[in-house]
């Protein structure tokens, strides 16, 4: 008799060695000198078909809490962005996105792309207790 062995357990340790794989690069990149955004962004560039330059530049602008302003965490941000390649589909569909006008035709689509982001963001503020940098970095200033 042969055993049969358990499909999920070897996709589970697929996926928690690429995310262990992901997290590494991500954190590779902030040491580089890339700000958190692209951190995350660049750690995934290849799923969506840009190049390194292309999405480092795309998501330069939202590091620092957003333009080092400290508000929302760029982290954050770049998980937001690449929610929102991944909800739209555009790999897939780039015909469903015309060259100018309304990037979201499908108004459906905007709406799950919205809920998708909403509920991310709710997981990260839980488990890191803030979406604002200021707040994750230890800035705020205690008042007496």
């Amino acid at each position: 008799m042969f055993e049969l062995f358990d499909l999920r357990k070897l996709l589970r340790a697929d996926i928690e060695a690429e995310t262990e794989a992901r997290v590494a690069k991500a954190v590779d990149y902030f040491k580089q000198g890339y700000n958190c955004t692209q951190s995350v962004t660049l750690t995934f560039a290849d799923w969506y078909g840009f190049s390194e330059s292309q999405m480092a530049r795309v998501s330069g602008s939202f590091g620092g809490g957003i333009g080092r302003m400290r508000e929302t965490c760029g982290a954050a941000c770049g998980m937001f962005m690449l929610a929102g390649l991944e909800v739209t589909n555009i790999n897939d569909a780039p015909e469903a996105f015309p060259k100018e006008g309304n990037p979201y035709p499908d108004q459906e689509l905007k709406k799950k792309d919205y809920e998708v982001v909403q509920r991310l963001a709710a997981d990260f503020k839980q488990q890191t207790g803030s979406l604002n940098c200021k707040e994750l970095l230890g800035l705020l200033k205690q008042r007496a």
